[in-house]
């Protein structure tokens, strides 16, 4: 057989052909390698991307359970605190019921003590019409109110048919302490006739002529360097209590009387020992044991030892068996007095009387 001819062209078209081929081949390998080294990176870059999106997946899984728990334990102080609220609402609620309760007894009470002030006043009506039915008219001629409430049992024996009362008038009168002394010394007369002690003593002169039996004779001496009648008139004479004419004179002088001068008991119990007749009954209002004796000290001061040798002495001119009751107003600086008149009312078979502020 014979063969076919071989065309150069032939030969030279498959060279062509082969070598485009290859170049197309080798093109294709070229941008193929550069593909996938461009998807690696990219598919890195990828990876890292959801890699650290899964991080913040698991932190913000971890922030959600905190948060969760943050919640229950909220959830759980609400529950809690509404609990509180209203065991704090119950206890208000119980407050309220108590303050009801409290207020209600307070009325209550309240009432009640009205209810007694009411029978007081009425036991008072009653008892002040019980007394006047009970009292034969004139057994009193002078009305002496008081100030407080109360009746006291003061133990001073106001019988006798002959009853002597000797008030002191001396500065030490006029107060309790000796700064007010002086102070109130030095002041304006109607001053001194104001102050509390002297009123005291005033009202003290007053209720023991108000409560003297009807059928008893009085004198009042007032005393302090000197002794004399509250009546200078009837010096050395004795009034009746009956009189209202009488008591009020005596009591119109005791309230111009201003206390001035030295204690002097000398001069008030000579006094009494001339009385004629001579008192059954002394009556004596003070404050302390005595500044000078009879005649005017030549010092300015006195100890206290001085002033009890000066009570003994003045003792010496006490009537013989005539009991003294003491009525002892308060005096500072004089410790011993209280003693020396206690012992003068046990040695007399008086009495002898501290009294209250209030008194009578």
């Amino acid at each position: 057989m014979k063969r076919r001819p071989i065309s150069p062209f032939s030969l030279s078209f498959l060279d062509v052909m082969f070598c485009g081929f290859g170049a197309v081949v080798l093109l294709v390998l070229i941008m193929n390698t550069n593909t996938v080294q461009e998807r690696n990176e990219i598919f890195i870059d990828m990876r890292a991307e959801v890699v650290r999106m899964e991080n913040e997946v698991i932190i913000g899984e971890e922030n959600r359970v905190l948060a969760y728990n943050s919640l229950e334990a909220s959830n759980k102080d609400i529950v809690l605190m509404q609990g509180e609220a209203r065991r704090v609402q119950d206890s208000l609620l119980e407050i309220e019921a108590g303050l009801t309760d409290l207020n209600k007894q307070t009325t209550a009470s309240r009432a009640h003590i009205n209810e007694l002030k009411s029978d007081i006043k009425g036991l008072d009506k009653t008892t002040q019409a019980l007394s006047q039915q009970q009292k034969p008219p004139g057994t009193k001629v002078h009305q002496f109110v008081g100030e407080g409430n109360r009746q006291y049992l003061t133990g001073l024996k106001l019988s006798g048919k002959r009853t002597l009362i000797l008030l002191d008038a001396s500065a030490s009168m006029l107060d309790e302490t000796i700064v007010n002394i002086i102070r109130l010394r030095n002041m304006q007369d109607a001053q001194k006739r104001a102050s509390e002690k002297w009123k005291r003593a005033q009202g003290t002169t007053e209720w023991l002529i108000s409560n003297l039996p009807v059928s008893t004779q009085f004198q009042l001496y007032i005393f302090n360097t000197r002794a004399s009648s509250a009546m200078p008139a009837k010096q050395g004479k004795w009034l009746a209590a009956a009189d209202p004419g009488d008591v009020a004179t005596v009591m119109k002088s005791v309230r111009e009387t201003i206390p001035a001068g030295g204690t002097s008991l000398y001069h008030a119990f000579a006094a009494a020992s001339a009385m004629q007749p001579q008192p059954d009954n002394i009556l004596l209002i003070t404050d302390g044991l005595p500044t000078q004796g009879r005649d005017k000290p030549t010092s300015t001061t006195v100890s206290s030892k001085q002033r009890r040798e000066l009570f003994n002495r003045a003792l010496r001119q006490l009537p013989q068996g005539v009991p003294v009751n003491t009525i002892l107003l308060p005096m500072e600086g004089d410790a011993y007095a209280a003693a020396h008149f206690w012992h003068l009312a046990v040695n007399t078979r008086g009495s002898f009387l501290t009294p209250a502020r209030d008194w009578p």
